[in-house]
């Protein structure tokens, strides 16, 4: 591969202490790094004071915008073998503009996860249906499935999404690839701190994200039944970006604590006893309970929070199908020592047989690689792909070119 150039055009700028998405990004990033990738990253957002520090790692930062002819003439010099999507969304804004100027790039969608699948469980479960009842066949599932079959290839965190893709959706699997969440070394049960040494009840998650929001909700309804049989446990709940309705919920005689964003998830993780994590929707990996499984936290949990993490494994704690389910779970993993103990060593099994970078890197590498060199052989047997670009190219286009022509007109009468 040529100059190896990569262009990532990020949804936002990654913010790895903050969103799995980002430490996701970041991981991504590593890789192809570990190939002497040169990498840029653009965005239409704005960098915040949480957002990772690219030029450390020598990777150029662009500000890119909407409907402005100004990134046909950046991507056009910098001529990426490579561009990554991060989410549909950005393939959508962007994807055309990358076909039409570079039609030889490799082009990846990394999926985070699947938007559709997320917002279904949401619609369900606002309707008081369980989340297994979603309407998958919604017009953001239109949308995420037309650029899942634009692209060269669509990364996927969970097997379970790839299964959904495949099964349910007809997707070929020629143009999916499995990469879920990679940890570089696996603790082991000697080196953590032990059962006596940990207090308390933990509940993390970024708090602009929908379903952590639900969580910490039905979080303080649960836990007043937790309290009752635990008198001197507290329940501290973490998370950038708290909304007002969820930070009115602080009250420290209840001993529900409202702690806000936290700079080392691994230093704080080792001190808690047991994690929460009552989520009623969602999708793809959950970031709170593979960082839990990496930091000997053993949590509580629902079907949908422990999705597509264990394979065949046993889970690091408790995977509940109801309130009282979960009352009682989260008391006894709390108190008996011996539960507590295997479902931390649970956790790190789950790690090591099922997420090693090894177990995966190398093979994603080659993938690449000779998806790059075959490409044109590979994109005639995704035709229904090339299809649709045809048309986005069209639409799309013009839409865009619409909006740029009223931008500029809008610009040239002040």
């Amino acid at each position: 591969m040529g100059t190896n150039q990569l262009l990532i055009i990020g949804h936002t700028f990654p913010e790895p202490k903050t969103t799995a998405a980002g430490s996701r990004m970041m991981q991504l990033i590593d890789l192809f790094r570990e190939e002497n990738f040169q990498i840029t990253f653009a965005s239409t957002a704005a960098i915040s004071e949480r957002t990772a520090n690219l030029e450390v790692h020598h990777i150029s930062v662009k500000n890119i915008l909407l409907n402005d002819a100004s990134f046909d003439e950046f991507i056009k010099q910098l001529n990426p073998e490579i561009v990554i999507f991060d989410r549909y969304i950005t393939e959508e804004q962007f994807g055309w503009r990358v076909s039409e100027n570079c039609p030889n790039s490799l082009k990846i969608l990394d999926t985070e996860d699947l938007h559709f699948l997320r917002k279904a469980r949401e619609e369900a479960v606002k309707n008081n249906k369980n989340f297994s009842e979603a309407n998958l066949f919604s017009e953001t599932a239109k949308r995420e499935l037309a650029s899942i079959l634009r692209c060269d290839v669509s990364l996927i965190i969970s097997e379970y999404e790839m299964e959904l893709l495949q099964n349910t959706f007809n997707i070929s699997s020629e143009i999916l690839y499995y990469l879920p969440f990679l940890v570089e070394t696996v603790s082991d049960d000697t080196k953590i701190s032990a059962f006596q040494e940990r207090q308390n009840f933990l509940a993390i998650g970024n708090l602009l994200h929908a379903p952590n929001v639900d969580s910490v909700l039905q979080l303080k309804k649960i836990w007043p039944e937790i309290k009752k049989q635990l008198p001197d446990a507290e329940l501290h709940i973490y998370g950038a970006y708290a909304p007002q309705q969820i930070l009115q919920l602080n009250n420290k005689k209840e001993g529900f604590i409202i702690k806000g964003w936290v700079e080392n998830v691994e230093t704080v993780m080792k001190t808690y006893r047991v994690q929460l994590a009552p989520l009623r929707f969602g999708a793809g990996l959950k970031g709170k309970l593979f960082d839990a499984m990496r930091f000997g936290l053993p949590s509580v949990t629902t079907e949908v929070g422990a999705e597509g993490m264990l394979g065949k494994l046993p889970f690091c704690g408790n995977i509940t199908t109801s309130k009282e389910d979960f009352i009682n779970a989260s008391v006894n993993l709390f108190s008996d020592e011996k539960l507590w103990k295997e479902a931390q060593h649970n956790g790190f099994n789950i790690t090591k047989n099922r997420f090693q970078k090894d177990l995966f890197s190398e093979d994603f590498k080659k993938h690449v690689h000779t998806l790059f060199e075959n490409l044109v052989k590979h994109r005639q047997e995704n035709f229904m792909g090339q299809i649709l670009q045809h048309h986005t190219l069209q639409s799309t286009k013009y839409l865009s070119k619409w909006i740029e022509a009223k931008n500029d007109k809008i610009a040239n009468s002040e």
